[in-house]
């Protein structure tokens, strides 16, 4: 194997692939633009206690500008592996290998089916490294992997790929049974990875708890009960065995926790959520599994923005944000099932502002509401009270989202007041002032706009 292409620069492929690179000049990297630049800018450094390793390799966003590789070694977050076999497939031949080290489970089914041909080694890494910067890798702890074929055999390839890692002072172990390995490290990061975000902490701080030891239990189990369905039996005493493991790293921060810090998406979905998902195929309950998707995924991803979200801010203590589900889910007094009925001109159903503007504590002082439209071209600001006697948000019709054609997602309308008054298409933002804000409308309004009031 001359030609290698390492996928991925970061705290795992970052570490192998620079020492495969210092031995072996058939090493070449795919790597996304920013990391791309900084890699050719000033190398891929690796910082170790040992000393630093910095190599200068050949590098691409493009498969196809590199070597034609015969090994193909994934390093990348489990989340992008249709994205990256979209990349490689251009370069794959009927001779080219690829080693998976990523986490999770389903990988290299997913490679198998989409490549159709039995070309994948199975792979494991343990090791503790973080990203310090695009190209900068610090490693603290350990730095080895397991390989194997997914029917246990031992193959050229597989002794092959060994040797290689081996030359390069990296220690590879051969797995008869390697997805029996990848199933125990999943016991791990399904335990460890989300505990850390949730205590916001090392991995000490879950294990020094006893009351912890039971909730680790539970969640190991629902592993087990997953993998047997799937004809990979696990020990016994997995749940003794995973906290065993974690005596030598508990002052570590997982990969998931120190992915949230960075603001970088999480892996829950491939771990926790996996099981939870076959969990649900196979009959098999796996309550705190998903309890535990559920708080990291409210935990870490941000807030969603876009035309599909309104928001109000501006002289409140909290901001708040709605889709056009949470608009439905609140209470049935604030919902004006057919603006018709109101406004004959028009039909959908709305949300009263006056309901919308009861979920944020305003500012003591708040006197006047803003409502700006999507591409910041247009607002109306009103009184806070001529809000809440006057405003709807019309956010559906016929059960469909609001079609932009009809000022869609959200569109402010204030019957009572008169059209000019206020109606301020594709609304994006709701914003509580203190004193009068933007407002574009006609500057000759009519006269009910300050004398009518809903009914």
């Amino acid at each position: 194997m001359n030609n290698i292409l390492m996928v991925g620069a970061g705290s795992v492929g970052g570490f192998f692939g620079a020492h495969l690179a210092q031995h072996h000049p058939g090493v070449s990297f795919l790597l996304r633009p920013k990391t791309l630049a900084a890699v050719q800018k000033n190398g891929l450094q690796v910082r170790s206690a040992s000393g630093t390793v910095t190599v200068h390799p050949r590098a691409a966003a493009d498969a196809r500008q590199l070597p034609q590789p015969e090994l193909i070694i994934l390093a990348v977050k489990a989340y992008d592996l249709d994205e990256v076999l979209t990349q490689i497939e251009p370069v794959l031949t009927e001779r080219t290998v690829i080693l998976t080290l990523q986490n999770g489970i389903d990988t290299e089914d997913r490679i198998i089916e989409r490549v159709k041909r039995d070309c994948v080694v199975g792979g494991v890494a343990y090791i503790y490294s973080k990203i310090v910067a695009p190209g900068v890798i610090d490693h603290y702890k350990k730095g080895n992997v397991a390989i194997g074929e997914l029917m246990g055999h031992e193959s050229a390839r597989l002794l092959e790929i060994r040797d290689l890692f081996a030359s390069a002072g990296l220690p590879c172990q051969l797995s008869k049974d390697i997805r029996r390995a990848k199933w125990e490290k999943m016991c791990w990061n399904c335990v460890f990875n989300p505990l850390t975000v949730l205590v916001d902490d090392k991995v000490s701080a879950a294990l020094d708890h006893p009351e912890m030891m039971h909730v680790i239990r539970q969640i190991v189990h629902e592993i087990a009960a997953v993998s047997a369905a799937l004809k990979v039996p696990l020990p016994s005493d997995m749940p003794d065995r995973v906290v065993r493991w974690s005596q030598e790293i508990r002052d570590i921060h997982t990969s998931m926790y120190d992915d949230w810090k960075a603001g970088r998406q999480t892996e829950i979905r491939n771990l926790n959520g996996y099981i939870v998902e076959r969990g649900r195929e196979l009959g098999i309950p796996t309550p705190v599994n998903e309890a535990l998707t559920a708080m990291i995924k409210t935990v870490t991803e941000k807030p969603r923005t876009g035309p599909g979200i309104v928001e109000i801010d501006g002289a409140v203590v909290q901001p708040v944000a709605f889709d056009r589900m949470a608009l439905r889910q609140l209470p049935v007094e604030c919902q004006v099932n057919d603006v018709n009925t109101l406004m004959p001109s028009m039909r959908g159903r709305a949300i009263t502002v006056k309901g919308l503007l009861e979920i944020p504590a305003l500012a003591i002082a708040a006197d006047h509401v803003t409502f700006h439209s999507n591409d910041g071209n247009y607002a109306a600001t009103l009184t806070l009270q001529q809000a809440r006697d006057f405003g709807l948000l019309l956010y559906e019709v016929d059960d469909q989202p609001l079609p932009e054609a009809k000022g869609g997602p959200y569109r402010l309308i204030t019957p009572g007041m008169g059209d000019l008054c206020a109606n301020v298409k594709a609304v994006r933002r709701i914003e509580v002032r203190i004193g009068s804000g933007k407002d574009t409308r006609p500057s000759e309004r009519p006269s009910v706009c300050t004398e009518s009031k809903r009914s």
